[in-house]
């Protein structure tokens, strides 16, 4: 049903290949665009945007860790560490 495709990166202009599986991914999770960026593109942008995050120092409400978080706490509700905001979910 899908055939590999050879795209252009719009931002390093290099070829790349949206394979048929990813073009299988893409339909069954509803995306209706391809790709626009090289995997390793895709990658450097994702770290750009890490990088550039905001991080906030705080306590966290269960265990008494100092962790850091990507937004402003405003008081109103607990902000847990990573470990237990997992046992929270």
């Amino acid at each position: 049903m899908y055939e590999d495709k050879t795209l252009i990166c719009k931002d390093c202009g290099n070829e790349f290949v949206f394979t048929a599986g990813e073009q299988e991914f893409y339909a069954e999770k509803g995306f209706e665009n391809e790709p626009q960026r090289c995997k390793d593109c895709r990658v450097a942008r994702k770290n750009a945007i890490k990088q550039s995050r905001e991080m906030h120092e705080v306590v966290c409400a269960d265990c008494g860790a100092v962790t850091q978080v990507p937004f402003k706490p405003k008081g109103d509700r607990p902000v847990y560490c990573s470990n237990c905001f997992e046992n929270h979910r």
